[in-house]
């Protein structure tokens, strides 16, 4: 009798050292997955905080971090003739691109060349390396920024998409890129728009980060705008649960993964109040160019073809992010007076 030998499951996942991705490389790692993680650690924010996401994933046995850029990564060829990313992705089951450039505000102007360098060209490259390997998915993050201002809510996969932000335009072209391969060459891309995700390891440059701060060090906060603007904010551990689940998506597909409620900017302060227990002084600021009104996931797709529910509320994601960020302020001080 004859006993099968199991193989164990390979990912490379990009962005591995940023938010959304450290979050994915440990969820991998615990249920036996050998993963490969590739960042650059651009200096759009402190690599202090990206190591420090990283700490846990560094020192297990099946992970691998290769601190390249996908560009440099994309044009730099072996012995074999083939470039490294198309190396790496040779070895995956699972590709998980979830590196960008990130931010809205900062996507004007001189930097939109990094924007459309990291963003596009990027994941252009993945997916030619993804052409000639034998990968099961290729999971691609894009964002709810697609859709740009709109009053067609809740927002719908099949909506018309006008981004209003060189950063949303960056993430569409991405997904078309992604339609393309799969149509054109059979590349099985599963296409996933976030909807603001929030917790522990949140970027130090997002709403509820800056928010959470401010008030714990009894700071003004500033909102843009009335604070009358709606968003459906994902707590990161429901954000990978789906991801995970579009291992299984129809290649092709866009996927709305959202946390299920639209709140409004003040109500949320509400909440950030009772969880930090501080008296916030919130001041008003003018709106900023590509900032949307109003966001808010239809997740029928998603529940359907992928099975996905998320299942944290909002009071109890904020109460998680607080208690990170309260530890990791608490590290820094005993760090400077240490």
């Amino acid at each position: 009798m004859s006993v099968g030998i199991s193989k164990t499951p390979t990912a490379l996942v990009t962005g591995a050292a940023g938010f959304i991705g450290s979050h994915l490389v440990e969820r991998l790692l615990g249920d036996g997955y050998e993963v490969v993680g590739i960042d650059s650690f651009e200096d759009y924010y402190s690599r202090d905080l990206k190591e420090a996401n990283l700490a846990a994933a560094m020192v297990h046995p099946h992970f691998r971090l290769v601190e390249r850029n996908i560009l440099e990564l994309g044009a730099t060829d072996g012995p074999d003739g083939r470039s490294e990313l198309r190396r790496l992705v040779a070895r995956s089951q699972h590709v998980f691109h979830l590196a960008a450039q990130a931010g809205v505000r900062a996507s004007w102007g001189d930097s939109f060349r990094i924007y459309s360098d990291n963003n596009v060209l990027g994941t252009q490259l993945m997916l030619e390396a993804c052409r000639d390997a034998d990968v099961e998915r290729l999971v691609y993050a894009s964002s709810s920024s697609v859709y740009g201002d709109t009053d067609e809510l809740p927002m719908r996969e099949d909506a018309l998409c006008r981004p209003v932000s060189p950063y949303g335009v960056t993430k569409f072209a991405g997904e078309h890129l992604c339609r393309l391969y799969q149509r054109s060459f059979g590349v099985p891309t599963v296409a996933l728009r976030f909807f603001t995700v929030y917790g522990p390891r949140q970027r130090p440059d997002m709403a509820f980060n800056k928010f959470i701060r401010a008030a714990l060090a009894g700071r003004p906060i500033d909102v843009y705008g009335q604070g009358q603007q709606t968003r459906d904010f994902t707590f990161v551990d429901d954000i990978v649960a789906g991801i995970l689940l579009a291992r299984k998506g129809p290649p092709g597909s866009v996927i709305n993964l959202g946390g299920g409620s639209r709140v409004t900017l003040l109500d949320a302060l509400d909440v950030i109040e009772s969880v930090t227990g501080r008296t916030l002084n919130v001041r008003t600021e003018a709106e900023q160019a590509g900032d949307v009104r109003h966001t808010w996931a239809d997740l029928t797709t998603a529940r359907e073809v992928l099975g996905y529910r998320p299942k944290v509320k909002l009071a109890a994601g904020l109460a998680a992010e607080v208690a990170w960020l309260k530890e990791r302020l608490l590290a820094s001080e005993v760090k400077r007076v240490g």
